[in-house]
């Protein structure tokens, strides 16, 4: 304690602040506006603010003191990343053997509703957010570019060999959140800039087909680039939506794009007729659409506790899962450049997440 003249005019003991580490636990709505959770970084000892929340903050008298939550944040958003990696990686492979058997819209159609369900009771139930026009905003973002990115990524295969569309797609995903990222200011150290490097070689390698490709067209390779750069637009709009709304642009987005996908179907359908519908398809379309709902949330939860450079390289690695239930459920074998690629993708995520 100290003797001072306070703003009133009289002399008195000015109070030491204590020094107190901040979490959502301890503070108010009010306090909480003011702080920036988004940017906790594996190596940060404390919580960093925007400049107009950090003079905020000062005013107020605050102290941020050292602590260990921003660590663990930021490894379980790293873990919830890799967790949305393979659950877009089981959702390829299942869809893709939908598609083989009714053709991608009619997947699309039945898998858009399915995880748009799903994400809704996880939302109403497990994870509370709050919605407001903001939220809606993002929500129509994520769902027009998630859904044009789909519709590219299938016309793309269909051209070209998936050897060559799968990795360009998959690191055009993962460039755009990464430049976003870097924009904002997200720092990175050099055993991220390793880890980004690993992932991008273990990505082209894993999605090399063994023996010969085909000729690739100037047209698959644009529509894989514009797949890519579409996924990528989708998954920022992911990582930069407000942290308070929980899931809920990802599942408003697959809503808004579901109402998209059924007035193309209902024009399809006025056009060349009812087609016959068969039971193992539709249950894979469904099981799809789950896993890839699945993959959005926690994507966009993995988002609000790390770094969205980080997250959207760890989660850009699912062409590996996608490989790997390939060989284990159809017999597929992997080629020793393959193998190295797995290898590479493990290396990737223990450096990222370290």
């Amino acid at each position: 304690m100290r003797s001072s003249r306070n703003s009133s005019g009289v002399i008195g003991a000015t109070p030491i602040r204590p020094r107190v580490a901040i979490s959502r636990r301890n503070l108010g709505p009010e306090t909480l506006k003011y702080l920036d959770f988004d940017h906790l970084g594996p190596k940060r000892s404390k919580i960093e603010l925007s400049p107009t929340r950090r003079a905020a903050t000062r005013a107020s008298g605050t102290v941020v003191a050292p602590g260990r939550s921003a660590d663990r944040r930021s490894r379980m958003g790293a873990l919830l990343a890799l967790g949305s990696g393979l659950a877009w990686g089981c959702a390829d492979f299942i869809g893709g053997l939908a598609a083989r058997r009714v053709g991608p819209l009619r997947v699309m159609v039945l898998s858009y509703p399915a995880g748009a369900i799903l994400l809704t009771l996880i939302a109403l139930t497990v994870v509370p957010g709050h919605v407001d026009a903001t939220v809606i905003a993002w929500s129509v973002f994520v769902g027009l570019t998630g859904c044009t990115a789909i519709f590219l990524l299938y016309a793309a295969l269909a051209l070209g060999p998936m050897g060559i569309v799968s990795p360009l797609t998959a690191l055009g995903s993962a460039a755009v959140p990464v430049i976003a990222g870097l924009v904002r200011g997200e720092a990175i150290t050099v055993l991220v800039v390793g880890g980004i490097a690993l992932a991008a070689v273990a990505v082209i390698l894993v999605s090399r087909e063994p023996g010969p490709h085909r000729q690739v067209t100037a047209r698959a390779l644009l529509l894989s680039a514009g797949a890519g750069l579409f996924l990528g637009l989708c998954l920022t709009g992911l990582g930069l939506a407000p942290a308070t709304s929980g899931i809920w642009v990802s599942a408003l987005g697959r809503w808004i794009a579901s109402g998209l996908l059924l007035l193309v179907a209902v024009v399809l359908l006025v056009r060349q007729g009812r087609q016959p519908w068969t039971p193992y398809p539709l249950a894979l379309a469904v099981a799809a659409g789950a896993l890839d709902g699945v993959a959005n949330g926690l994507f966009q939860l993995a988002a609000q506790r790390t770094e969205l450079v980080i997250v959207a390289v760890i989660s850009s690695l699912y062409p590996a899962a996608t490989l790997l239930l390939a060989r284990w459920l159809l017999g597929e074998r992997l080629s020793r450049v393959q193998v190295v690629g797995v290898v590479l993708a493990l290396g990737a995520i223990i450096t990222l997440t370290i």
